[in-house]
């Protein structure tokens, strides 16, 4: 009875030879995973080369990604990186923006890498907008604390007093998330000082310094619509010219300012409200810019029109309406806002 049980198991248990089949049938798969790893998935090369900026341009489509990390060398399949990064839950949300990566690493490390918030930030933002609206906006895309804003916006991140505002031009940045808030406003300064060196050599033709023609840009960029910027620059300038207050409701805006509301209507009581920037009150120029001007409202200072009015409106469709007298502008009030 013991043999029989004895010979039933030696019978189930597979042979020596099955066994040595089955072994070499594992390496091979084992060998071709190995193969077909590092054909497709594998890093381009095996080499340590140092990672470099990648860059996801705005409202890239994925396919066009893939296709830029094949034509850049950083990836072996175009397939294989689909496959990858499809592991990270999806294939429509790699964020834009500049990545550190390197032909070095293989597919499923740079999908890891595309998954995370990009080092480099694309940040936008337009002419016309104050410090603080900047400042603002650089916190959510860089993820700054509530110091580190404040940091930007205090004045010890200008050189001058005149730098508090107008310097910090409009347009599309790349910006390392990790870089400090002075050092973000020094690249925004920068990058104005080289937009407007070309203005430099008109300013002095004018006889206008640097820091009056950016105020008035700035008066210009609040104030005028996009079509009569050199008009309303006319008409400024012949009110300083004549001794007059500017009257700006522009500067009464940039009083009243706060957050979530940095361009309030203005109030007929604003009229009365005790600072050097109420346009209303005082005459002259504002102490500085009250925002950031564009190119074309700092080409309107330095060439305005050439007009005798001196007081202006905008209608409800936006369309500007001047006069030489205060009762021709009466006139206007009574016509176009009435």
């Amino acid at each position: 009875m013991q043999s029989s049980f004895l010979e039933t198991i030696r019978a189930r248990r597979p042979s020596r030879r099955l066994l040595i089949a089955l072994g070499i049938t594992g390496l091979v798969l084992l060998f071709s995973f190995v193969l077909l790893y590092a054909r497709y998935f594998g890093p381009v090369t095996p080499a340590t080369i140092p990672a470099t900026e990648f860059i996801v341009a705005p409202d890239s489509e994925f396919e066009t990604i893939a296709q830029e990390l094949k034509a850049g060398g950083y990836i072996k399949s175009m397939t294989a990186f689909r496959i990858a990064y499809g592991t990270r839950g999806g294939m429509s949300d790699i964020k834009e923006g500049g990545y550190m990566i390197s032909p070095s690493m293989d597919a499923w490390t740079i999908g890891e890498l595309l998954s995370r918030p990009p080092y480099l930030a694309w940040i936008t933002f337009p002419p016309g907008w104050r410090k603080e609206q900047i400042a603002e906006h650089l916190a959510k895309k860089l993820n700054w604390t509530n110091e580190q804003k404040m940091q930007f916006i205090t004045v010890d991140t200008a050189p001058t007093f005149e730098q508090i505002e107008g310097v910090y031009f409009g347009d599309t940045y790349l910006i390392p998330s990790d870089q400090a808030p002075a050092q973000v406003a020094a690249r925004l300064r920068d990058r104005f000082e080289e937009a407007f060196a070309p203005y430099a050599a008109q300013t002095v033709e004018k006889n206008v310094t640097w820091t009056e023609t950016l105020i008035m840009a700035s008066l210009i960029e609040r104030e005028a619509a996009k079509n009569d910027k050199h008009l309303v620059a006319g008409i400024l300038w012949n009110r300083i010219n004549d001794g007059m207050r500017l009257q700006v409701d522009a500067s009464l805006q940039y009083i009243r300012g706060e957050e979530g509301n940095w361009w309030p209507q203005p109030r007929s009581e604003d009229k009365d409200l005790e600072s050097p920037f109420n346009t209303y009150k005082y005459s002259g120029l504002p102490p500085h810019p009250i925002a950031n001007p564009s190119l074309d409202s700092i080409e309107a200072a330095l060439n305005p029109a050439d007009t005798n009015c001196l007081y202006y409106l905008h209608d409800g469709n936006g369309q500007i309406h001047c006069s030489a007298s205060y009762a021709g502008h009466r006139a206007n009030v009574d016509r176009y806002l009435r």
